[in-house]
C-alpha cells in the first residue's frame, strides 16, 4: 500500500451528498484540507453545515458538467474523490439527462483536473454496474447484466461509462486512478424523501404508516453502514490499487427481513404491505469482497441491528426532513 500524505488537499466532488459529507468529515478529522464541490441537485449544505467553520474546509457550489474554464479556482488538489451523481432510483429517474451528463462530462472534467495537478483520482462507482446479476455473489471480474435502455439505465450506464473513461485516462495518460464499486449504503443524513428502501421503511415506521415492500420482498440486498463504506473508500484512496474494488457488506438479506428488523427496533405495530415491484429491480445483490479484505485489509464492522439503531435514532431526532435543494439545470 502507498501511504497518502498526512496533510493533503483533497477535492471531494459530490461532497454535500449523503456519503460525500461523511467523507469530508472523516478527511478533516484525519488532518486534511478539504474542498467540497456540489451542485446541490440532490445534496444539501445542511449535510456539511457543521464543517463550515473549519478553516481547512471550503464549500463551492458547482455543476461539474460545466467545462473546466467555467470552474472557479479550486486550488491545487493532491487527490480528487468523485462521488457526484444522483444515486437513488427516484432521483435519477427524475433527472435522467443530468445523471448521464454527470457520469460522462462530470467524470471527464474531474479526471482532467486530476491529471492537470498530478492528483490521485478515485471514482465512486456502484454495484449497479452488475445490473440484475447472473453471477452470485458479484466479483469485480463479472461484466454484468444491464438493460441499456431500461428506466435504470441512465444510472447504470453512466457509471459503466465513467469506469471506462477512468481506465482510458489511466492507460493512455498514466493517470493515478482507482475505482470503487459501492453497494447499498445507509446511515444518518440520508434524505427522508430519497425513495430508497431503508429511509422509506424508517420514515413509515416512525410515522405509524404501513411499511411498503416493492414486489415480493424476497429480493436480496447487502446493506453497509455509512461509516464502514467511508472507511473502505478511504482505504482504497490511500492504497496504490486501481481496482475496481467492491465496497459493501457481504451479509445478504431479503428486503422483507430488513423491513422486519426496522419494525422490531422502532417497536411499531405498522404492517408490512406489498406494492408493485420496480422495473429491472435486481433479484439478488451481494458483493464478493475478497479483494478489499486481502489487499486493503477492509471489511465491514457495524452489524445490521447496530447500524439501523443509529440510523433510526438520527431520523427520530431530526426536527425536519432532510431534503435536496432544488435547482434548475
Amino acid at each position: 500500500m502507498v501511504a497518502r500524505g498526512e496533510r493533503e488537499h483533497v477535492l471531494v466532488v459530490g461532497g454535500a451528498g449523503f456519503i460525500g459529507s461523511h467523507v469530508c468529515q472523516r478527511l478533516l478529522r484525519s488532518g486534511h484540507r478539504v474542498t467540497c464541490v456540489d451542485s446541490l441537485v440532490t445534496g444539501s449544505v445542511t449535510n456539511v453545515a457543521s464543517l463550515l467553520d473549519d478553516a481547512r474546509f471550503r464549500f463551492v457550489e458547482l455543476d461539474v458538467t460545466l467545462p473546466l474554464p467555467r470552474w472557479p479556482d479550486l486550488g491545487t488538489p493532491d487527490s480528487v474523490l468523485n462521488l457526484a451523481s444522483p444515486a437513488s432510483p427516484k432521483d435519477y429517474q427524475r433527472l435522467p439527462i443530468e445523471t448521464l451528463r454527470t457520469g460522462s462530462r462530470g467524470t471527464e472534467h474531474t479526471l482532467e483536473l486530476a491529471v492537470r495537478h498530478g492528483a490521485r483520482f478515485v471514482l465512486t462507482s456502484t454495484s449497479e454496474v452488475y445490473g440484475d446479476p447472473l453471477e452470485h455473489p458479484q466479483r469485480e471480474t463479472y461484466w454484468g447484466n444491464v438493460n441499456p435502455i431500461g428506466p435504470r439505465s441512465v444510472y447504470d450506464e453512466a457509471k459503466r461509462y465513467a469506469e471506462a473513461l477512468t481506465m482510458a485516462y489511466h492507460r493512455e495518460l498514466g493517470a493515478d486512478v482507482a475505482i470503487a464499486r459501492v453497494f447499498n449504503t445507509y446511515g444518518p443524513r440520508m434524505r427522508t424523501d430519497d425513495g430508497r428502501m431503508i429511509p422509506n421503511f424508517i420514515t413509515q415506521a416512525l410515522s405509524g404508516a404501513p411499511l411498503t415492500v416493492a414486489g415480493s420482498g424476497t429480493q436480496t440486498r447487502s446493506v453497509c453502514y455509512v461509516d464502514d463504506t467511508v472507511t473502505g473508500l478511504l482505504a482504497l484512496w490511500r492504497s496504490g490499487l486501481t481496482g475496481p474494488v467492491n465496497i459493501g457488506n457481504p451479509h445478504e438479506l431479503t428486503v422483507g427481513q430488513v423491513a422486519e428488523e426496522i419494525r422490531r427496533i422502532t417497536r411499531t405495530t405498522s404492517p408490512v404491505i406489498s406494492i408493485p415491484g420496480a422495473v429491472d429491480d435486481p433479484r439478488r445483490r451481494c458483493p464478493d469482497i475478497t479483494v478489499a479484505r486481502t489487499q486493503l485489509g477492509w471489511s465491514p464492522e457495524v452489524g445490521l441491528h447496530e447500524g439501523l439503531r443509529r440510523t433510526i435514532a438520527w431520523f427520530a431526532a431530526s426536527t425536519e426532513p432532510v431534503s435536496h435543494t432544488s435547482r434548475t439545470s
